[in-house]
């Protein structure tokens, strides 16, 4: 299954969208060396942004025209990550703005490795550029650059 807006970031690590539906997400990560810490297990960073893009994929499996960005993000370590892991993610609760969910991700044996909470703002399109105020609109497959960018850029601010 393709992720519904390709994420740059997400493709590099190598996950795998299993579920997109119904407030659920999953996603698999096969680790490498890459990905490893100095313990030979998977880095508390790529457990962490696999909570946040599966916990982010549950909110938006409900509202999928909707971006969701992370507004906060708690996550517990219980054991280490090794082998191929997988996250799951759930939307626990939302509002026309905002979600709220959960995420597991579990080792190669099904062993609960860490979870998190977190809260998600649905947006529309997302604020980009070097310090300006310009409007990037989302990454959809088959937009060049051009054909994304917002017809009516704020100009009410200093460059």
């Amino acid at each position: 299954m393709q992720f519904p807006v390709p994420i740059p970031f997400v493709d590099h690590l190598g996950f795998e969208l299993v579920r997109f539906a119904d407030g659920q997400a999953e996603i698999h990560l096969e680790l490498r060396p890459e990905l490893l810490n100095s313990f030979l297990v998977a880095h508390g960073g790529v457990s962490m942004t696999l909570l946040d893009v599966v916990m982010a994929h549950a909110a938006r499996s409900v509202v999928p025209d909707s971006g969701a960005v992370t507004i906060e993000m708690k996550t517990s370590f219980f054991r280490p990550g090794e082998g191929r892991l997988r996250a799951v993610g759930r939307l626990l609760h939302r509002s026309a703005t905002m979600a709220f969910t959960e995420g597991h991700v579990y080792g190669g044996h099904g062993e609960l490795c860490a979870h998190a909470t977190g809260t998600f703002k649905y947006v529309k399109r997302l604020p980009a550029g070097h310090g300006g105020r310009a409007i990037k609109a989302l990454n959809r497959p088959g937009e060049d650059e051009a054909s994304a960018q917002d017809p009516h850029p704020r100009t009410d601010r200093p460059r």
